[in-house]
């Protein structure tokens, strides 16, 4: 088999509208990934693996970002940053390889959206154990606790937006409509377009959290301590409270339900 050019791949694994779509495709993906993924696809579409080998694959670094946290210094948040960025590599890849092969699938789908659930609570909860210097004193401390609530904050956004798909299919209704997601009450609507033009929202994510974390490891590298990991850890922790509530909100208060 030829390997395909990446027009034509372009063609099939990113149909119009797939970079365009307001909560499905990571601003990371948009600026540069879908360029990178592309030629590792061209590879890849001619062999045996599977699209669901690569999910799980795209599992082991997320999960592996967060277990890498707990090494002292600098290396930990400087590995975990690599392997989120290979983690959000392959989750591109799986999608175009089932494209172009024709073989996607709602266990594919279903892996995906598992593997976003444990990679993004385990780089939190990563994040709390580095910031408790697990490696140095092996204790758990308020840090970790913090780390574990970031967690807990993530996969409660995520299950909330999941299941109003949910909820809407067992009540034998169509998918939700991003138009839909506009709350019914001007204030409300207001007061979420300033908060989506905050972007606070996104610190809770692989990426964007990762980002935080070696930030403030490099900060730590330069002072000498972890102060700066824990005023992170302290951030995602409340971001992700916040976030838990103000979500939840939105969705009760739009049309999403309806």
């Amino acid at each position: 088999m030829s390997t395909p050019t990446a027009a034509e791949l372009r063609a099939v694994c990113h149909p119009a509208g797939l970079l365009d779509r307001r909560s499905g495709e990571h601003w990371a993906g948009r600026l540069y990934m879908r360029r990178i993924s592309l030629q590792l696809t061209r590879h890849l579409v001619g062999t045996r693996i599977t699209p669901n080998q690569l999910t799980y694959l795209m599992i082991v670094a997320g999960v592996g970002a967060g277990a890498v946290l707990a090494l002292p210094g600098l290396a930990g948040p400087l590995l975990a940053a690599i392997l989120i960025q290979v983690y959000l590599l392959l989750d591109c890849v799986d999608g175009e390889v089932a494209r172009w092969r024709r073989q996607t699938s709602v266990t594919g789908v279903y892996l995906d959206r598992v593997g976003h659930y444990l990679s993004e609570a385990a780089l939190l909860v990563g994040a709390g154990l580095h910031a408790s210097d697990v490696a140095g004193d092996g204790r758990l401390g308020g840090w970790a606790f913090l780390g574990a609530i970031a967690a807990l904050g993530a996969i409660l956004i995520k299950s909330e937006t999941d299941l109003v798909d949910v909820s809407r299919a067992r009540s034998g209704l169509p998918p939700v409509q991003d138009s839909a997601s506009v709350p019914r009450s001007s204030g409300a609507a207001t007061a979420r377009k300033v908060a989506a033009s905050l972007k606070f929202h996104r610190l809770v994510g692989g990426v964007e959290a990762s980002l935080l974390l070696l930030a403030a490891g490099l900060l730590d590298a330069w002072h000498g301590d972890l102060v700066f990991s824990r005023v992170a850890v302290a951030v995602l922790a409340a971001v992700a409270v916040l976030q838990t509530v103000l979500h939840l909100a939105s969705i009760l208060l739009s049309s999403r339900l309806k």
